[in-house]
């Protein structure tokens, strides 16, 4: 029972650390979280826009950051490193953040999507999908789905692994919007497809529909 109790608190106790850095390091524009456990120090690997505010003031926050992980979670010789992103048109998490931004200051959900779908295909991403769900539309509207996709983004198996994701809720007026954003980085290699190719937008996204 110990062993298998280790394996159920593990990824559950990941997950509150993951949350509780997202939430902490939010102005900081966290695209990416990593955390590995060895059995003499556990690696915790931080990518953001902004390093600095990560770091603080000669190590400050950082510092804070490694004693609160030590004291609030037990974690034994927490070590953190720093990266800062190299694109964040190709994150899942800051795209869908910036996606749910648009959407709770009123702008057209599906002019959105367009927008940022260009904008990750532009920066050389193999396949896009985001799809928003919820009320889209005015207050009293019935739920639905909006989805934009570009490229090739598969849903099952071995493949689907290669796709980064992530999801992110808007709060609007009219209720809650989700934002799923699902990316095949740039080089990709998907074994049933071979090497990528070169990718034409659709006209209407061609068109030039903006988000902003």
């Amino acid at each position: 029972m110990a062993i298998e109790k280790k394996f159920i608190d593990s990824p559950i106790e990941k997950y509150r650390v993951m949350k509780f850095l997202e939430k902490e390091l939010d102005k900081a524009g966290v695209a990416n979280i990593d955390i590995q456990r060895t059995p003499m120090v556990t690696r915790i690997a931080i990518e953001v826009l902004n390093p600095g505010r990560v770091i603080g003031k000669k190590g400050k926050t950082i510092n804070a950051l490694t004693e609160t992980l030590r004291t609030k979670f037990g974690i034994e010789n927490p070590q953190i490193s720093v990266v800062e992103s190299r694109n964040p048109n190709l994150e899942p998490s800051l795209v869908a953040k910036k996606a749910c931004k648009y959407i709770e200051t009123g702008k057209k959900v599906r002019s959105v999507l367009h927008f940022l779908i260009k904008d990750i295909m532009r920066n050389g991403a193999v396949g896009a999908e985001v799809v928003a769900s919820g009320k889209i539309g005015a207050k009293g509207a019935r739920a639905k789905s909006l989805r934009v996709s570009v490229g090739y983004i598969p849903k099952a198996g071995e493949p689907a692994r290669l796709v980064r994701e992530s999801h992110i809720a808007a709060n609007t007026k009219s209720g809650i919007i989700g934002v799923l954003v699902r990316i095949a980085p740039p080089g990709t290699v998907f074994p049933d497809k071979g090497a990528p190719k070169e990718i034409v937008l659709p006209k209407v996204l061609a068109k030039g529909e903006g988000g902003r």
